[in-house]
Protein backbone atom coordinates (compact mmCIF):
# COMPACT_ATOMS: atom_id res chain seq x y z
CA UNK A 1 0.00 0.00 0.00
CA UNK A 2 1.13 3.48 -0.82
CA UNK A 3 1.96 5.71 2.55
CA UNK A 4 0.45 9.13 2.20
CA UNK A 5 -0.05 11.62 4.89
CA UNK A 6 -1.26 14.93 5.59
CA UNK A 7 -4.29 16.91 5.19
CA UNK A 8 -5.60 19.06 2.05
CA UNK A 9 -3.62 22.42 1.19
CA UNK A 10 -6.30 25.53 2.25
CA UNK A 11 -6.60 27.00 -1.35
CA UNK A 12 -10.87 26.33 -1.69
CA UNK A 13 -13.58 28.87 -1.68
CA UNK A 14 -12.68 32.48 -0.72
CA UNK A 15 -16.52 32.89 0.84
CA UNK A 16 -19.04 32.53 3.23
CA UNK A 17 -21.52 31.86 0.01
CA UNK A 18 -19.36 29.81 -2.09
CA UNK A 19 -18.98 27.29 1.23
CA UNK A 20 -22.58 26.89 1.60
CA UNK A 21 -23.16 25.80 -1.87
CA UNK A 22 -20.00 23.52 -2.09
CA UNK A 23 -20.88 22.03 1.11
CA UNK A 24 -24.24 21.35 0.18
CA UNK A 25 -22.67 19.18 -3.12
CA UNK A 26 -20.31 17.80 -0.82
CA UNK A 27 -22.35 16.23 1.53
CA UNK A 28 -24.39 14.29 -1.63
CA UNK A 29 -21.45 13.26 -2.64
CA UNK A 30 -20.20 11.70 0.34
CA UNK A 31 -23.58 10.60 0.85
CA UNK A 32 -23.41 9.00 -2.65
CA UNK A 33 -20.16 7.29 -2.08
CA UNK A 34 -20.52 5.61 1.58
CA UNK A 35 -23.24 3.72 1.57
CA UNK A 36 -21.63 1.99 -1.82
CA UNK A 37 -18.51 1.95 -0.16
CA UNK A 38 -20.05 -0.04 2.82
CA UNK A 39 -21.74 -2.50 0.40
CA UNK A 40 -18.24 -3.76 -1.38
CA UNK A 41 -16.13 -3.64 2.41
CA UNK A 42 -19.74 -6.10 3.56
CA UNK A 43 -19.11 -8.38 0.55
CA UNK A 44 -14.90 -8.49 1.33
CA UNK A 45 -15.14 -8.50 4.88
CA UNK A 46 -14.58 -12.43 5.24
CA UNK A 47 -11.31 -11.63 3.08
CA UNK A 48 -10.26 -9.05 5.95
CA UNK A 49 -10.77 -11.25 8.79
CA UNK A 50 -7.54 -11.63 10.92
CA UNK A 51 -7.54 -15.18 10.94
CA UNK A 52 -7.54 -15.60 7.11
CA UNK A 53 -4.24 -14.29 7.21
CA UNK A 54 -2.72 -14.56 10.57
CA UNK A 55 -4.40 -17.90 10.91
CA UNK A 56 -3.77 -19.88 14.40
CA UNK A 57 -2.09 -16.76 15.50
CA UNK A 58 -5.48 -14.92 16.26
CA UNK A 59 -6.65 -15.97 19.42
CA UNK A 60 -9.83 -18.33 18.62
CA UNK A 61 -11.77 -21.47 19.52
CA UNK A 62 -11.11 -22.65 16.06
CA UNK A 63 -8.28 -23.67 14.45
CA UNK A 64 -7.75 -21.89 11.11
CA UNK A 65 -4.27 -22.71 9.41
CA UNK A 66 -3.35 -19.80 6.80
CA UNK A 67 -0.54 -20.36 4.07
CA UNK A 68 0.63 -16.96 4.30
CA UNK A 69 0.60 -17.00 8.75
CA UNK A 70 4.14 -17.36 9.63
CA UNK A 71 5.30 -14.66 7.55
CA UNK A 72 2.49 -12.30 8.26
CA UNK A 73 2.64 -12.45 11.96
CA UNK A 74 6.43 -11.81 11.32
CA UNK A 75 5.39 -8.24 9.93
CA UNK A 76 3.12 -7.65 12.60
CA UNK A 77 5.55 -8.49 15.47
CA UNK A 78 8.18 -6.17 13.59
CA UNK A 79 5.85 -3.08 13.47
CA UNK A 80 4.58 -3.61 17.32
CA UNK A 81 8.12 -3.83 18.89
CA UNK A 82 8.87 -0.40 16.10
CA UNK A 83 5.69 1.46 17.75
CA UNK A 84 4.60 0.06 21.32
CA UNK A 85 7.15 1.62 23.47
CA UNK A 86 6.78 5.03 21.62
CA UNK A 87 4.62 7.71 22.52
CA UNK A 88 1.46 8.05 22.62
CA UNK A 89 1.43 4.56 23.57
CA UNK A 90 4.30 3.10 25.80
CA UNK A 91 3.30 -0.69 26.14
CA UNK A 92 5.57 -3.31 26.38
CA UNK A 93 7.80 -4.44 23.25
CA UNK A 94 7.60 -7.99 23.67
CA UNK A 95 4.49 -9.40 22.22
CA UNK A 96 3.44 -13.45 22.60
CA UNK A 97 1.24 -15.09 20.21
CA UNK A 98 -1.72 -16.24 20.17
CA UNK A 99 -3.00 -12.46 20.00
CA UNK A 100 -6.92 -11.09 20.72
CA UNK A 101 -8.15 -9.15 17.89
CA UNK A 102 -11.89 -10.61 18.06
CA UNK A 103 -13.69 -8.20 15.50
CA UNK A 104 -14.15 -9.27 12.51
CA UNK A 105 -16.52 -6.76 10.81
CA UNK A 106 -15.20 -3.12 9.43
CA UNK A 107 -16.05 0.03 10.41
CA UNK A 108 -15.46 3.70 8.53
CA UNK A 109 -14.88 6.82 9.59
CA UNK A 110 -14.62 10.12 7.96
CA UNK A 111 -11.04 11.52 8.55
CA UNK A 112 -10.39 14.41 10.99
CA UNK A 113 -6.90 16.35 12.36
CA UNK A 114 -6.86 19.57 13.93
CA UNK A 115 -5.75 22.93 12.59
CA UNK A 116 -4.31 26.32 13.70
CA UNK A 117 -6.54 28.84 11.60
CA UNK A 118 -5.10 32.36 12.14
CA UNK A 119 -6.24 35.54 10.37
CA UNK A 120 -6.49 39.22 11.35
CA UNK A 121 -5.21 38.44 14.97
CA UNK A 122 -7.37 35.71 15.72
CA UNK A 123 -6.22 32.36 16.29
CA UNK A 124 -8.07 29.62 16.57
CA UNK A 125 -7.71 25.54 16.56
CA UNK A 126 -10.31 23.75 14.27
CA UNK A 127 -10.93 19.96 14.00
CA UNK A 128 -11.51 19.89 9.91
CA UNK A 129 -12.80 16.41 8.01
CA UNK A 130 -12.12 15.33 5.24
CA UNK A 131 -15.06 13.79 3.71
CA UNK A 132 -14.51 11.79 0.98
CA UNK A 133 -11.58 9.97 3.29
CA UNK A 134 -12.32 7.30 5.58
CA UNK A 135 -10.56 5.55 8.05
CA UNK A 136 -10.84 1.84 8.03
CA UNK A 137 -10.99 -0.13 11.40
CA UNK A 138 -12.37 -3.11 12.96
CA UNK A 139 -15.88 -2.21 14.90
CA UNK A 140 -15.14 -0.68 17.95
CA UNK A 141 -11.86 0.25 17.20
CA UNK A 142 -13.00 3.71 15.72
CA UNK A 143 -9.93 6.56 16.13
CA UNK A 144 -12.42 8.83 18.05
CA UNK A 145 -12.57 6.05 21.07
CA UNK A 146 -8.85 5.53 20.29
CA UNK A 147 -8.18 9.11 20.61
CA UNK A 148 -10.48 9.00 24.24
CA UNK A 149 -8.17 6.36 25.17
CA UNK A 150 -5.21 7.69 25.14
CA UNK A 151 -6.27 10.44 26.64
CA UNK A 152 -7.65 8.81 29.82
CA UNK A 153 -5.91 9.00 33.20
CA UNK A 154 -4.60 5.57 34.45
CA UNK A 155 -5.65 4.13 31.21
CA UNK A 156 -5.13 0.27 30.92
CA UNK A 157 -2.53 -0.92 28.58
CA UNK A 158 -4.34 -4.05 28.23
CA UNK A 159 -7.17 -1.52 26.58
CA UNK A 160 -4.25 0.42 24.45
CA UNK A 161 -2.45 -2.51 23.52
CA UNK A 162 -5.89 -3.96 21.98
CA UNK A 163 -6.21 -0.99 19.89
CA UNK A 164 -2.65 -0.67 18.68
CA UNK A 165 -3.04 -4.56 17.74
CA UNK A 166 -6.01 -4.09 15.54
CA UNK A 167 -4.88 -1.29 13.55
CA UNK A 168 -1.81 -3.48 13.04
CA UNK A 169 -3.50 -6.61 12.40
CA UNK A 170 -5.66 -4.75 10.14
CA UNK A 171 -2.81 -3.29 8.15
CA UNK A 172 -0.99 -6.50 7.77
CA UNK A 173 -4.55 -8.36 6.57
CA UNK A 174 -5.35 -5.56 4.02
CA UNK A 175 -1.48 -5.71 2.57
CA UNK A 176 -1.45 -9.26 2.49
CA UNK A 177 -4.55 -9.65 0.25
CA UNK A 178 -3.26 -7.18 -2.89
CA UNK A 179 -6.20 -8.69 -4.61
CA UNK A 180 -8.99 -6.62 -3.08
CA UNK A 181 -6.83 -3.45 -2.74
CA UNK A 182 -6.86 -3.86 -6.28
CA UNK A 183 -10.37 -4.37 -6.59
CA UNK A 184 -11.45 -1.55 -4.95
CA UNK A 185 -8.77 0.55 -6.51
CA UNK A 186 -10.58 -0.37 -10.08
CA UNK A 187 -13.97 0.45 -8.29
CA UNK A 188 -12.58 4.21 -7.26
CA UNK A 189 -11.83 3.94 -3.82
CA UNK A 190 -8.22 4.13 -2.94
CA UNK A 191 -6.51 1.95 0.08
CA UNK A 192 -3.53 3.62 1.32
CA UNK A 193 -1.75 3.37 4.85
CA UNK A 194 -0.36 6.42 6.77
CA UNK A 195 0.29 7.63 10.46
CA UNK A 196 -2.22 10.06 11.93
CA UNK A 197 -1.66 12.45 14.10
CA UNK A 198 -1.67 11.79 17.81
CA UNK A 199 -0.95 7.89 17.27
CA UNK A 200 2.55 7.91 16.51
CA UNK A 201 3.94 6.11 13.86
CA UNK A 202 1.42 3.84 14.16
CA UNK A 203 0.11 2.68 10.26
CA UNK A 204 -3.37 3.58 9.85
CA UNK A 205 -5.86 2.16 6.93
CA UNK A 206 -7.42 4.77 4.71
CA UNK A 207 -9.61 4.96 2.10
CA UNK A 208 -10.32 7.49 -0.31
CA UNK A 209 -11.68 8.40 -3.89
CA UNK A 210 -10.17 10.17 -6.67
CA UNK A 211 -11.56 13.28 -5.62
CA UNK A 212 -9.72 16.13 -3.75
CA UNK A 213 -11.59 18.25 -0.60
CA UNK A 214 -9.71 21.27 0.21
CA UNK A 215 -10.17 23.88 3.08
CA UNK A 216 -11.36 27.53 2.92
CA UNK A 217 -8.94 30.39 3.73
CA UNK A 218 -8.30 30.74 7.49
CA UNK A 219 -10.29 33.71 7.23
CA UNK A 220 -13.75 31.90 6.19
CA UNK A 221 -12.80 29.31 8.49
CA UNK A 222 -13.20 31.47 11.34
CA UNK A 223 -16.11 33.24 9.91
CA UNK A 224 -17.96 30.03 10.11
CA UNK A 225 -16.45 28.70 12.74
CA UNK A 226 -18.32 32.08 14.50
CA UNK A 227 -21.37 31.83 12.81
CA UNK A 228 -21.46 28.32 13.78
CA UNK A 229 -20.11 28.65 17.53
CA UNK A 230 -18.24 25.05 16.75
CA UNK A 231 -14.34 25.03 16.38
CA UNK A 232 -15.02 22.43 13.48
CA UNK A 233 -15.16 22.84 9.45
CA UNK A 234 -15.60 20.24 6.55
CA UNK A 235 -13.22 20.31 3.50
CA UNK A 236 -15.33 20.86 0.49
CA UNK A 237 -15.29 18.73 -2.68
CA UNK A 238 -13.71 20.36 -5.80
CA UNK A 239 -15.98 20.03 -8.67
CA UNK A 240 -13.33 20.11 -11.66
CA UNK A 241 -11.71 16.96 -9.99
CA UNK A 242 -14.80 15.27 -11.16
CA UNK A 243 -15.37 16.32 -14.26
CA UNK A 244 -12.01 15.15 -15.26
CA UNK A 245 -12.38 11.80 -14.38
CA UNK A 246 -11.59 9.04 -16.16
CA UNK A 247 -12.27 5.87 -17.60
CA UNK A 248 -9.04 3.95 -16.34
CA UNK A 249 -11.15 0.86 -18.15
CA UNK A 250 -11.74 2.20 -21.49
CA UNK A 251 -8.21 3.83 -21.95
CA UNK A 252 -6.45 0.89 -20.94
CA UNK A 253 -8.20 -1.27 -23.89
CA UNK A 254 -7.79 1.69 -25.87
CA UNK A 255 -4.07 1.67 -25.52
CA UNK A 256 -4.38 -2.41 -26.70
CA UNK A 257 -6.00 -1.80 -29.64
CA UNK A 258 -3.93 1.72 -30.55
CA UNK A 259 -0.57 -0.82 -29.70
CA UNK A 260 -2.47 -3.47 -32.30
CA UNK A 261 -3.99 -1.62 -35.21
CA UNK A 262 -3.36 2.30 -34.34
CA UNK A 263 -5.43 3.09 -37.71
CA UNK A 264 -8.55 1.97 -35.96
CA UNK A 265 -8.97 4.55 -33.19
CA UNK A 266 -8.07 7.23 -35.77
CA UNK A 267 -10.70 10.21 -35.32
CA UNK A 268 -13.98 8.89 -37.00
CA UNK A 269 -13.11 5.47 -37.37
CA UNK A 270 -15.73 3.28 -35.47
CA UNK A 271 -18.20 6.59 -34.92
CA UNK A 272 -21.84 5.79 -36.40
CA UNK A 273 -22.77 7.15 -39.50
Amino acid sequence: MTHQAGPSPGNGPESIQSILVLRKVTRAVADALRPQLLDYLATLTPLYRPKAILGDYIQSGAKEPARRADKAFKELQALYESVAATKPFNLPRELKPPIDVSSVNLELTPLEYHHEAEANGERRTLTVRSPLTWILTYSGFAPTRFRELLDTKGRSNDEVQKFVLAYLALHVVVSNQPGVTQMLDALRFHVSSAALPGFGELPVTRIAVPIATVRASDQVMLQSAELTGMDAFEEVVKVDDITRLRDDFRDRLLEVVRTQAPELTAPGVGEPR
